[in-house]
């Protein structure tokens, strides 16, 4: 495994949720996964799909590829599988979050107004 790809277990958790399995009506993707750590370098990257690796094919299928999965909503999809909200990080409290310090109720200190002024007004 490479540093900007997938792991097993990583390829475990999406595989069902890819398009172009074996066994489903149409064409099939030749290798689900070395196109999935194709978008995953790209993102991580930052890189152009001209800029692409060789060992992830022709970028110009990649990046056709990828245009496909996104308005078929695969995607979306992965993302919405793959979450597992951890709710024990999500706990917000008073010991986590501090308040400024116009916010702890102080009362507004008022100018004086100066005696020859409200004099001088009268």
């Amino acid at each position: 495994m490479r540093r900007h790809e997938l792991t097993d277990r990583e390829w475990k958790l999406i595989q069902p949720h890819v398009l172009g399995k074996a066994g489903t009506a149409g064409g099939t993707g030749r290798n689900n996964q070395r196109f999935v750590n194709a978008v995953v370098y790209r993102v991580r990257t930052g890189c152009a799909w001209r800029d692409l690796p060789e060992r992830f094919g022709p970028w110009n299928t990649v990046a056709r590829r990828f245009r496909r999965w996104a308005v078929a909503g695969v995607w979306e999809r992965l993302f919405q599988a793959v979450q597992e909200p951890d709710y024990a990080w999500v706990l917000v409290d008073s010991t986590t979050v501090k308040a400024h310090r116009a916010a702890s109720g102080q009362k507004k200190v008022r100018p004086q107004t100066k005696p020859l002024a409200a004099a001088g007004a009268g």
